[in-house]
């Protein structure tokens, strides 16, 4: 199936920043804005720091000197670092707080080819390793660690990693550290990246990790199917995220929300919690949205909806193992169009990669009040692929509304899980056929409820319409 020329009309015009506070379930069409400065007093093109744009010349200086220069004004309003049209070619650089990078239309930063151009760093904390290897690993072509008030956008300038160095590394074994992101920000906040196109990523394309306050926002992220682990946006240990009009076409996950690796993340212990992810649109040799299967410092209230995915493995997803430890609750998602999908629903229990050995088997995650509705779905081969964990059931797995054309004479296969479900085709599996309505409403989460509950009690208000 090619992507459909309506397509385009997914991407919308940056909305304009305001200074209202972060509301997490918000009833209005867009997340609501985040407090960055759009407007800098001070700007530079990098083109003033001896910066050539021709696709050979090495610039990581160039761009190295300009922030260093741009931090003299941090305190002043902050500044805009200016890319113009043409090819930049840098390696790893770091952002600094109240800083906007904007590339302009044809501006495109191309990462180095040369590894030696990605300085190694610290394994993260949640993860106690490079995620590929033991020890430590390539820091990301753009980088940022304990920032503030950063904006990276453009006139839909490009971010090329060059990645097809790293994927034959990997695929031939010879990496020497794990391959690196595109953009980490590390520790951050108040952060919107959007207006961009990004490429061929050398590892995932965006991995905001300890951060709070992040938007990503109509941005285009593209590598080929066959580049290994190129995910498009991983939220890591990170909370109040937003992510919403993007086309995202990768060899992985499109969106991947994580908190930590087995023993690592649950002694860390930072969760991911509050993200949105509205209009997702893309292909994926993986999963449209995933959760995991690094979830070991638990992910929670995730809200997704308005979500198409085509030429793909699966819809919707979730993996962790025994020994992950964590949780995975209060999700929802909700509006949700399939076509060409192999699995529609895979909620995989039996996921066992692990950092090392230390790993504690007794470990148990905790999957409960996940709610999908609303999902249509052509030419899928699976309905659902549900297992649980043997002694460890998913609990308050709620199906509504979900109407699949499936090829596969056995359309669901479900194991160690407990839920209901209404208004499902093909007819779902035994542990999940017990009905929503109107007994079990109020075991399947729906963040819509919780809001409208606090308001309408007292008006006497059934949860029930909500449905």
């Amino acid at each position: 199936m090619k992507r459909p020329s309506a397509l385009v009309d997914v991407f919308l015009v940056l909305a304009l920043l305001s200074c209202n506070s972060w509301t997490t379930w918000s009833s209005s069409e867009r997340c609501s804005p985040i407090y960055v400065e759009d407007i800098r007093p001070h700007s530079v093109s990098i083109t003033e720091f001896g910066a050539v744009g021709d696709g050979v010349t090495l610039n990581t200086k160039a761009f190295q000197n300009a922030i260093f220069y741009l931090n003299s004004f941090a305190d002043k309003g902050g500044a805009k670092l200016f890319v113009p049209a043409g090819q930049w070619l840098t390696g790893s650089f770091d952002l600094i707080s109240h800083l906007t990078l904007w590339l302009d239309k044809d501006a495109v930063i191309l990462g180095s080819t040369n590894f030696d151009d990605w300085p190694i760093v610290d394994p993260l904390p949640s993860y106690g390793r490079g995620r590929e290897l033991p020890g430590e690993r390539h820091k990301s072509l753009i980088y940022g660690y304990n920032l503030t008030d950063v904006i990276i956008t453009g006139n839909n300038g490009t971010i090329d990693g060059q990645g097809s160095i790293w994927w034959s590394r990997f695929r031939n074994k010879t990496l020497d550290y794990t391959r690196p992101h595109l953009v980490e920000l590390m520790n951050s906040s108040r952060v919107l990246i959007s207006n961009l196109t990004f490429l061929n990523s050398p590892f995932w394309n965006i991995h905001p990790v300890y951060c709070s306050h992040v938007t990503v926002q109509n941005v285009t992220i593209h590598a080929p199917s066959s580049s290994p682990n190129t995910d498009g946006i991983n939220p890591d240990s990170s909370d109040d995220i937003c992510i919403e009009d993007c086309y995202i076409s990768t060899g992985d996950d499109l969106v991947a929300i994580k908190s930590g690796w087995d023993e690592y993340g649950i002694s860390y212990g930072r969760p991911s919690t509050n993200i949105v992810i509205r209009r997702l649109v893309g292909k994926t040799t993986s999963a449209g949205i995933a959760i995991g299967s690094e979830m070991s410092g638990g992910v929670s209230n995730v809200y997704a909806e308005d979500i198409y995915v085509f030429d793909s493995h699966t819809g919707i997803g979730i993996k962790t193992a025994r020994g992950r430890g964590g949780y995975v609750r209060n999700v929802y998602i909700s509006k949700v169009t399939l076509d060409n999908v192999d699995i529609a629903i895979r909620l995989n229990g039996l996921y066992k990669e692990h950092p090392d050995d230390d790993y504690n088997p007794d470990a148990l995650p905790v999957i409960e009040r996940i709610t999908i509705k609303d999902v249509i779905g052509e030419n899928v081969k699976r309905a659902g692929l549900i297992q649980g964990i043997k002694g460890d059931n998913f609990l308050d797995i709620c199906l509504s509304n979900i109407t699949l054309s499936v090829t596969s004479k056995r359309p669901w296969n479900c194991s160690n899980v407990e839920g209901y479900s209404d208004l499902l085709s093909p007819e779902v599996c035994d542990p999940l056929k017990e009905s929503i309505f109107p007994e079990h409403i109020t075991d399947c989460y729906n963040p819509e409820n919780l809001l409208r509950s606090s308001s309408t009690r007292n008006e006497g208000s059934s949860w029930l319409l909500s449905w």
